[in-house]
């Protein structure tokens, strides 16, 4: 039996399997999940064992554990380092779930659940193609596991495990499906993402909170105060108002610009398909242009005062709001959380006191096209789409990308499989059975071509 014949024999099966792991809430920012996210770390042990991996273990961090599994075939054959993430967000808000975020659904060909395609479906693919390549005889080159459960909290222990551990992940080359691709009839590889900065800010105006008829109009609003501080962080070209913030931005070229804008795409289609009637950003540069090429400033969250059932009228002490920065090639994290703390300390009035405190970060990253990697990518998603695939810059960020270049020396190919209408981070998260099973089916080409680029004699 083939690798194919193998996947299509047990894909109801593997189906299963992934419903299984949607089933467990491991969301990693929030400590009454813990033991949940710890379940969900020894579902994905005990699943690569039974696929054949070897040396499987859960290595313990000061959060959550690292999953590490490895097949090594031939030491003369190149490694494949695969890395994805068991965490999930949080489910929140829930009432607008059509089914509950942890009853894995399927409907119209897709299976809702929270982590569907956001990492846990696209990181089973892996698990799945490697059984398939396992129990077919199939598998060309040496392969290693790296599945962690703090990506949607930033990582923070996986750089102390990548550091403590570079003979353990030693490998040509590493493979990640944790982004998308343009549509499934549109095959695209992801080469560039952009980096983070993530901050928390706190105003504080009086010392607690003030009856607003007998104070209102004479002492200072935290939340009005603040709603016009995030106001100001933005021009009336939508360009970030912070200080040298575009310092270091690298320009794309017209002829590079002239590229992206050969990718179908469909205003109409986009605003229909999150219920806008219209888009905007910054001036001069297009919606996929906004969404990839050029950094931005979003507040993620605002809160302060009263916010439950029926009315009370107070001034809030304090007001609160999470920011976060998405940075192009060039622009640095941490010098960009610095400026913008500088910044906001600035333009606070002198009736309310400010504290910024900085999450986490990461790097902007490209990788090359010319790559051994990328060649056997595009292979792969011609065997199985029937079409080259589109490098494309993706707007969102995977930190560990960049980390992994300066501690383990090696590039990373984003395969995704995922479309941007999944609704990753949000209610009715879901992800396509077609979209899975076609991973599961391109992913052995990717190591066969890998192989054969590599080493052409040992194939």
């Amino acid at each position: 039996m083939n690798t194919h014949d193998y996947i299509e024999k047990n894909k109801e099966r593997f189906l299963e399997e992934l419903k299984d792991l949607l089933r467990i809430p491991s969301v990693s920012a929030d400590p009454k999940y813990k033991e949940d996210v710890f379940r969900a770390g020894e579902f994905i042990k005990t699943k690569l064992e039974e696929a054949g991996a070897d040396k499987v273990e859960l290595c313990q961090t000061a959060g959550y554990p690292i999953v590490y599994g490895e097949k090594i075939i031939d030491a003369s054959l190149p490694t494949v380092l695969v890395y994805g993430h068991y965490d999930v967000q949080p489910p929140d808000p829930l009432e607008l779930w059509e089914t509950p975020p942890f009853e894995p659904t399927v409907r119209d060909e897709k299976i809702y659940a929270r982590g569907a395609c956001d990492d846990k479906g696209q990181m089973y693919m892996h698990v799945k193609a490697f059984e398939a390549m396992m129990k077919t005889d199939t598998l060309p080159c040496n392969v290693k596991f790296m599945i962690e459960g703090e990506e949607e909290v930033g990582s923070d222990n996986l750089g102390i495990f990548v550091q403590n551990n570079k003979e353990k992940l030693a490998a040509d080359v590493i493979l990640i499906s944790d982004t998308g691709m343009i549509a499934n009839d549109i095959p695209s590889v992801t080469v560039g993402l952009r980096g983070l900065s993530y901050v928390e800010v706190e105003v504080t105006g009086p010392n607690r909170d003030l009856h607003s008829g007998l104070y209102g109009g004479a002492v200072p609003n935290p939340i009005n105060v603040l709603c016009d501080m995030i106001a100001s962080l933005k021009d009336e070209d939508d360009r970030i108002t912070v200080d040298n913030f575009y310092d270091d931005v690298a320009e794309v070229s017209a002829e590079e610009r002239a590229e992206m804008a050969k990718a179908p795409f469909s205003l109409e289609e986009y605003k229909n398909s999150i219920g806008l009637k219209d888009v905007e950003g910054e001036k001069g540069y297009s919606t996929l242009e906004r969404a990839s090429i050029r950094p931005t400033l979003d507040v993620n969250g605002i809160w302060g005062g009263y916010t439950g059932e029926g009315a009370k009228t107070v001034i809030a002490s304090k007001a609160y709001a999470k920011i976060s920065m998405r940075l192009v090639p060039n622009q640095d994290s941490e010098t960009i959380t610095k400026l913008f703390k500088k910044h906001f300390e600035k333009i606070a009035p002198d009736s309310v006191s400010v504290v910024v405190k900085p999450h986490h970060g990461g790097e902007p990253i490209v990788t090359p096209t010319n790559s051994q990697a990328y060649q056997a990518a595009s292979f792969a998603y011609k065997q199985t789409f029937d079409k080259d695939p589109i490098p494309m810059r993706g707007g969102g960020s995977i930190p560990i990308v960049a980390m992994f270049k300066s501690e383990l020396g090696i590039d990373s190919i984003l395969m995704g499989f995922g479309l941007d209408s999944d609704a990753i981070h949000s209610p009715n998260e879901h992800y396509g059975l077609f979209n899975f099973y076609k991973g599961i089916n391109t992913i052995p080409h990717f190591f066969f071509q890998y192989t054969k680029i590599y080493k052409p004699e040992l194939v």
